[in-house]
């Protein structure tokens, strides 16, 4: 069992941050910092990946263009940045690096059409933007282990609105109406067109009423998940993907409310009031699941992070003790 963080940090400091990542986590991740602004952002980052598709910032948001804008070219360019630094911070690192981007149907979600509502409103361009999205993950994925060898590389596709999408809960560009729902079975095709092109990548939600079995046939090998989103509804599936030999990683911390850091006991105790229930054999759980906060902490002060951090890496070792007692 290991401890690894969810995606943003505070502050504005990418150096520092590796430093931070790097130093502390075996499972460590290229962090996102949204405090820098424009660009920075989980969309904004996952735009500057995309292969053959121009983006541009508007008022409303993000949208799909004929040709990209300056808001993307910063885009890129922080990307290009951070990939440069982790590089340089990470030459003596061997352990595993996630990468983050926001999935296929979180971005159809987020992103609009040129001329009109939301790329999810359009079949053939969430098809053509879930494609663009899987090249440009693949081509990072190479670069990234070409620049660092002795690290291995993995995704992590965030999907905080898949839920909503599969719910038909997503509004319109428009805002005085919501987009039709998507058929489970599109949702896992178009999820598959990405995941196919990545090795055991794993997907972020934060939000309720996952649907595990359809993430697990889309080629998902991992979930994370927040607990506090969890229902007893849930379980039976929680239990049946671990049953099936995938990763489970629970966002034991809350994140919604900034530098309220949880003490390792704490922690530990919320993991076993969730896994002990299960009935599962402890061994198979020490191996198969990690712990994380719910979301990531880019509301939070640094110091308090790094706290947080710390609490984690402690509570790993304990819930893993805990559990083969």
């Amino acid at each position: 069992m290991y401890a690894t963080g969810n995606g943003s940090l505070p502050g504005s400091d990418m150096p520092g941050a590796l430093r931070h990542v790097l130093g502390s986590f075996e499972h460590a991740w290229l962090p996102e910092l949204p405090a820098r602004g424009i660009g920075a952002d989980m969309v904004g980052r996952t735009t500057a990946l995309l292969v053959g598709l121009g983006v541009d910032l508007q008022p409303q948001g993000w949208r799909l263009t004929d040709a990209s804008g300056v808001d993307h070219g910063r885009a890129r360019g922080l990307l290009r940045r951070d990939l440069d630094e982790l590089e340089e911070a990470a030459q003596a690192f061997s352990g595993t690096i996630t990468l983050t981007a926001a999935g296929p149907w979180t971005l159809a979600a987020c992103l609009e059409r040129p001329r009109g509502d939301k790329v999810l409103a359009d079949h053939g361009a969430r098809r053509e933007l879930a494609d663009s999205l899987a090249l440009g993950l693949a081509d990072l994925v190479v670069e990234m282990g070409r620049r660092l060898p002795a690290a291995a590389f993995t995704v992590q596709l965030d999907e905080p609105l898949l839920p909503a999408v599969l719910s038909g809960r997503v509004p319109t560009a428009s805002g005085f109406s919501r987009l039709r729902a998507v058929d489970r079975p599109l949702a896992s095709e178009l999820l598959g067109r990405v995941t196919g092109r990545l090795e055991s990548p794993t997907l972020h939600c934060c939000a309720p009423g996952l649907d595990l079995d359809l993430v697990g046939r889309s080629g998902v090998a991992g979930v994370a998940l927040d607990v506090d989103q969890l229902r007893g509804a849930d379980l039976d599936q929680v239990s049946a993907w671990i049953e099936d030999g995938r990763q489970l990683r629970l966002g034991l911390v809350p994140t919604a409310r900034p530098d309220e850091v949880l003490s390792a006991d704490r922690v530990v105790e919320r993991g076993l009031a969730l896994l002990r229930p299960l009935g599962l054999d402890p061994a198979l759980l020490v191996e198969q699941v990690s712990i994380s906060p719910a979301c990531g902490l880019a509301g939070w002060s640094t110091a308090a992070a790094a706290r947080q951090d710390e609490y984690l890496l402690q509570a790993a070792d304990l819930l893993a003790e805990q559990l083969q007692r």
